[in-house]
């Protein structure tokens, strides 16, 4: 299955709503190129800002659907009068929304207030508080967003309960930190035996990091405005989970680059449960 990420040229203010046609456009050329999920930046293709005055579903679900594609699509979405939660949405090449994903590290509400008219976001985030996973007929989906990425406790939830590619859709420039957020997307997938992909919003001159990466290497990576995609084996993820670390069972693999069966055989519940944590 090929798998494309998009790091767009994004729109920021009062014309910001034609990222939704540039979408479109992107929507088209990645399964052009025989993608079957597509996915987006954080809060991309919009609204960023409150008032919320469009949502972008409806016309991605009919490009989805008229293109044969999974799209993996930002927005925000009033929760109440005045809180808004960040999503990412799957949606299916039925063009139907699959299923939303709340944003929900951290706590809000500060991490979205503007502090200048330049600022890309401007909105009441309020957190939510599930990690949903999705089936699809490819494999199991799950989403993060943005610097989630820095909690590998959400990650491997999502790859307790299924997931075997899980989309980091982020946001602006990572400044002195991209390096660090390079190294963690690889990092979740290389501990999790599961795919990881990312892009952001390109909105001035600094550089993007449009990323796939499997447990074994990755397969693309660029910091440059486009389309990047990767073939994505989800059959080698589950044989890689449900093999054991044996030298014998290592050699079936043909040399795996990575240690398969952490999930499986790796984990001690026993120890974490003793320890007090939550996670099971």
């Amino acid at each position: 299955m090929k798998v494309a990420v998009v790091q767009p040229r994004t729109i920021i203010g009062s014309n910001e709503e034609r990222n939704v046609e540039h979408a479109i456009e992107l929507i088209e050329e990645a399964a052009n190129q025989g993608s079957k999920i597509v996915c987006f930046p954080e809060t991309y293709p919009g609204p960023f800002r409150q008032p919320i005055t469009y949502s972008p579903l409806s016309k991605l679900g009919q490009c989805a659907k008229a293109n044969d594609v999974y799209v993996v699509a930002g927005t925000i979405e009033h929760v109440d009068d005045s809180h808004c939660y960040n999503i990412a949405a799957l949606i299916g090449p039925d063009g139907n929304v699959v299923g939303k994903y709340n944003r929900t590290t951290p706590t809000g509400p500060w991490i979205y207030k503007a502090k200048n008219q330049k600022a890309m976001w401007d909105f009441n985030y309020l957190a939510a508080d599930d990690l949903p996973v999705f089936k699809t007929e490819y494999g199991t989906v799950g989403l993060l967003i943005c610097s989630e990425v820095y909690m590998p406790e959400l990650a491997r939830i999502l790859a307790l309960k299924g997931a075997e590619i899980v989309f980091l859709p982020a946001g602006g420039a990572k400044s002195g930190l991209w390096e660090t957020w390079r190294t963690l997307i690889f990092a979740r997938a290389i501990e999790n035996l599961m795919y990881t992909a990312t892009c952001q919003n390109l909105t001035g001159s600094e550089d993007g990091l449009a990323m796939i990466a499997s447990p074994e290497g990755i397969l693309v990576e660029s910091k440059e405005e486009g389309i990047y995609t990767a073939d994505v084996d989800l059959d080698r993820i589950r044989t890689l989970r449900a093999t054991p670390n044996d030298e014998d069972e290592r050699e079936k693999l043909l040399h795996p680059k990575t240690k398969p069966g952490l999930l499986k055989y790796w984990r001690r519940p026993e120890i974490y449960v003793k320890s007090k944590l939550v996670v099971p």
